[in-house]
């Protein structure tokens, strides 16, 4: 299975008049190099900000002015560009660019192109703060977005006027991750729902200090990525101070306990949980309400038990038999498969992905890991050494086995039968 939902894809990118055009040349180059067929079409106006050129360079593909519409392609270029594009971004979008597209005004290529085509829009304003809070623009972007168009800003900081207010375009890293979400919708989890928990839990000595690990939250947030990128809704909960991968929702927490509340309350109707946090096993039994000073001497930590989330969710699973699917994670420095197997069978898991800790290129902080897969059915599957994100996506893609033989096993005839009871 591709985890990349550029790959393959037709994008065509509208650039209108703004001096945010060249952000556009930086968004059209990231596209590329993502595996999109990015096709530009640049207004009069774009052109003197920047040239054709400029993007034919970053992209490899012809770049479309209004020049094209009135040439001998002129009687299908609109048409042909529209219907073969599975997604079309205008960045920058300028007011003039929002009014058009709102009332179906079509003189210019990017115009008309817009008018023919079929697939998703996303708006990318950019314009002084004034234009953009002007009624007229809001009630354009209000037709537009009542019409199914995805809006993306604008941002607040400085303007070409020399305001600060809002109306920036915004980054191409950002767009780039809005576009990437977009972009997967429909794919094999589309309509299910996915919790990963990341990061490790940091439990209070007093209101300075705390108890931690070294978990950098890198594996749980390529988990989230893969699955977002397979269409599903994702429900990041985490310690981490990492982006937000595009497209999640999420749930920030320091403690253990701050977990288990997170974690009950958003697995309690998902799909599939993906335990990837490391969480502390134990936390201080009482806190200090003033920061603990040295002159009296080292202190004794007395420590007690931090609650099993995943035994909680254990037993939430019995009576709601949600979530649906149940991966853990075994961060071990001994007796790794040992130590894997027995939180399998005693946290009622489908499947822990196990890893040793103390190996420079894998675990905590790199990006890369090396795992053994053990299931509940006693199989085990040892993966080379490879990038976080690979890992994530084999776990992924056993999320998606998983839930579409319990989905067509719920479906079976069989079933049914056995289900109405005997005579």
């Amino acid at each position: 299975m591709n985890f990349n939902p550029f790959s393959g894809k037709k994008i065509i990118l509208g650039v209108s008049g703004s001096i945010a055009c060249y952000k556009a040349a930086d968004l059209a180059s990231k596209l590329s190099q993502t595996g999109a067929q990015v096709t530009v079409i640049l207004t009069e106006a774009a052109t003197h900000f920047i040239t054709p050129l400029t993007f034919q360079s970053v992209t490899g593909r012809r770049a479309y002015t209004d020049v094209d519409l009135w040439g001998s392609e002129a009687h299908v270029l609109h048409v042909g560009l529209a219907h073969q594009a599975d997604l079309l971004v205008i960045a920058p979008a300028t007011a003039n660019t929002l009014a058009k597209l709102a009332h179906g005004a079509a003189d210019d290529l990017l115009s008309v192109t817009a008018l023919a085509a079929t697939c998703p829009l996303l708006l990318v304003p950019a314009m002084d703060g004034g234009m953009f809070t002007h009624p007229a623009t809001q009630a354009n972007l209000k037709l537009l977005t009542d019409r199914g168009a995805l809006v993306i800003g604008p941002e607040a900081g400085h303007l070409a006027s020399g305001l600060v207010a809002k109306g920036r375009m915004t980054e191409p890293a950002t767009l780039l991750g809005c576009i990437r979400h977009r972009l997967a919708q429909g794919g094999p989890l589309q309509g299910r729902k996915v919790v990963v928990s990341a990061g490790g839990t940091r439990e209070a000595v007093d209101p300075v200090r705390y108890l931690t690990n070294h978990s950098s939250g890198k594996q749980g947030f390529a988990l989230a990525q893969a699955a977002l990128d397979t269409g599903a809704e994702v429900v990041l909960i985490t310690t981490a101070a990492l982006p937000t991968p595009s497209g999640a929702h999420r749930i920030d927490v320091e403690s253990a306990q701050a977990m288990l509340t997170a974690v009950l309350q958003e697995s309690s109707d998902a799909d599939a949980l993906i335990m990837a946090a490391a969480v502390a096993d134990f936390r201080p039994a009482q806190v200090a309400t003033q920061k603990i000073k040295k002159q009296g001497g080292a202190p004794t930590l007395v420590l007690t038990p931090n609650p099993d989330i995943l035994a909680a969710v254990a037993q939430q699973r019995q009576s709601s038999n949600r979530p649906r699917v149940v991966v853990g994670f075994a961060a071990e420095t001994q007796n790794l498969l040992e130590n894997a197997q027995s939180k399998l069978e005693r946290k009622a898991l489908d499947l822990i992905v196990a890893n040793d800790v103390s190996a420079s290129d894998a675990g905590f902080a790199v990006d890369t890991n090396r795992v053994t897969l053990l299931y509940a059915d006693g199989r085990q599957e040892v993966q080379p050494l490879q990038s976080k994100t690979a890992v994530a996506e084999r776990v992924i893609l056993e999320i998606i086995h998983r839930l579409d033989r319990q989905e067509k096993h719920s479906q079976s005839p069989n079933d049914l039968v056995h289900l109405g009871g005997s005579k």
